[in-house]
């Protein structure tokens, strides 16, 4: 049984820095797809970061150069190191996993954590 469990949030003063952690059970990081989304009230689910088996990335325009994906396979650990935090990042954030190694659109995540909000005041 795979389980996703997310920790790592809180809250932050603009231009601050957490790193959300992913911790996989019955799932190996390196060998499938997976991502970051999140998720603010009333808006739709995005997808802001993932990483393949091979280790190629991809980020959402709002994040990119501020936001770094990556994992440790030794932990079997997921990271997203967010950066130079806007009062906009502030949403709940869910790591995700599919069960391919290639990533694939956004509604092919096969897993799912159950979130760790991030918080950002200006």
């Amino acid at each position: 049984q795979v389980q996703l469990v997310e920790s790592g949030g809180g809250s932050v003063q603009a231009g601050g820095s957490l790193r959300l952690s992913c911790v996989a059970y019955g799932y190996t990081v390196d060998r499938y797809c997976m991502g970051w989304f999140r998720q603010a009230p009333g808006k739709e689910r995005e997808e802001v970061a993932r990483m393949n088996m091979y280790g190629a990335t991809g980020y959402a325009e709002s994040v990119k150069d501020r936001f770094t994906i990556s994992r440790d396979t030794a932990k079997n650990i997921l990271y997203l190191q967010m950066n130079s935090l806007k009062p906009e990042d502030t949403a709940m954030y869910y790591c995700a996993a599919d069960a391919e190694p290639l990533c694939r659109g956004r509604d092919d995540y096969r897993y799912w954590g159950q979130g760790t909000q991030v918080t950002v005041s200006s």
